[in-house]
């Protein structure tokens, strides 16, 4: 199980790396998490900074991202019940046209 830490911890650890002239791994280590996480935050931070590769979602674009697959999902789940309930109501229409538009 992975575990979870704080945006304020990670980009303290983040910093540390930048101002520490010392390598991700010996930083990780230094901190009890793994190099790799810590190389993924130091990666997301540049992106933030707006120094990542062309084309990079900064932590706001993925999390809008998130909210927004989120919503439409939700959504869709909502349409398949009115189409349920439509269906219910009315079985005459369940094969009309106007039914699923």
């Amino acid at each position: 199980m992975s575990k979870r830490y704080t945006s304020e911890f990670k980009r303290d650890a983040v910093a540390l790396v930048r101002s520490s002239g010392r390598n991700v791994t010996e930083v990780a280590r230094e901190l009890g998490v793994s190099p790799e996480g810590l190389r993924g935050w130091v990666k997301q931070a540049k992106i933030d900074r707006g120094e990542g590769a062309p084309g990079a979602l900064t932590t706001a674009e993925k999390d809008e991202l998130q909210r927004l697959r989120r919503e439409n999902r939700e959504q869709q789940q909502t349409i398949e019940i009115l189409k349920k309930a439509a269906a219910f109501v009315c079985p005459e229409r369940k094969g009309a046209a106007g039914v699923g538009r």
